[in-house]
């Protein structure tokens, strides 16, 4: 692989994060992976000194809905070139009054709600049982919370992530289960994309970029409303992103590279 093309850091942008020009001096590479296609080319350019990849999750013109994502070519295709962190901009919905739209969340946890994804890369004949107790990287974690913290930025540093199926948003009937479920924050992309990047050894962090509140509360949002919230989400997705990447691409204190050494059977 060109040297020119290699990349520490990936981001894996959601709804609203398309843009590759989050990267100066960006160049486009297509990819065919064992996998198939991923949702689009890769871009890899700099954030300062640092050399990034970025990969549009739902293609640039959001042409791919949340369950027909093909993230086992995504991650395939991001650890072709050298890509051992990532991060992962997403948009959604709030299941906690405290939670506001606009604000950022750094999940600790998640609980799958998905049904008809494809969860691993060992799925025969070679099988392979990773843990998944912890499956956000702490020092991912860790710095984007202290970084946010620093920026002004209004976040919470932890919480459950629920990751429905989609295309469609919960009922009113289940996003009151999701609350009683002990969930923080509801969306539909995360499952599989992390258990993957475990698989691969690759550290992993969600931004989760609140966009409103789900129907479980009474406050009437209008789709004016939420594209407004979006905006500044992805603002402060940037500016994040913009301080954590030098953060992120010295020494790692963390043992997700070591995910795989007792998984297999």
């Amino acid at each position: 692989m060109n040297q020119l093309l290699e990349a520490k850091i990936g981001i894996i942008g959601g709804s609203g994060f398309y843009d590759p020009t989050i990267l100066k001096d960006s160049k486009e590479t297509r990819f065919h992976t064992p996998y198939g296609a991923p949702s689009d080319s890769v871009y890899t350019g700099k954030i300062g000194d640092c050399n990034v990849a970025f990969l549009p999750r739902h293609g640039r013109g959001h042409t791919i809905p949340p369950h027909k994502i093909n993230s086992r070519a995504n991650l395939w295709a991001l650890k072709q070139l050298g890509v051992e962190r990532i991060l992962a901009p997403s948009a959604v919905g709030s299941l906690k009054e405290e939670i506001k739209p606009g604000s950022l969340v750094f999940p600790d946890q998640f609980i799958d709600m998905t049904n008809s994804r494809v969860y691993t890369f060992y799925d025969g004949p070679r099988v392979a049982h990773i843990s998944l107790a912890d499956p956000f990287c702490p020092d991912e974690r860790g710095k984007l919370s202290g970084l946010a913290g620093s920026l002004g930025l209004a976040h919470h540093d932890r919480g459950v992530y629920l990751c429905i199926e989609g295309p469609r948003f919960s009922t009113r009937a289940e996003s009151a289960l999701w609350r009683m479920m002990g969930a923080d924050i509801v969306g539909m992309t995360l499952v599989p994309e992390v258990n993957l990047a475990r698989e691969m050894g690759m550290c992993y962090a969600t931004i989760a970029l609140v966009t409103d509140y789900d129907v479980w509360a009474d406050h009437p949002v209008t789709a004016q409303q939420v594209v407004e919230t979006q905006r500044k989400n992805v603002e402060s997705a940037r500016s994040l992103i913009y301080s954590a990447v030098p953060e992120l691409v010295s020494e790692k204190s963390c043992k997700c590279q070591d995910s795989m050494e007792n998984a297999f059977v």
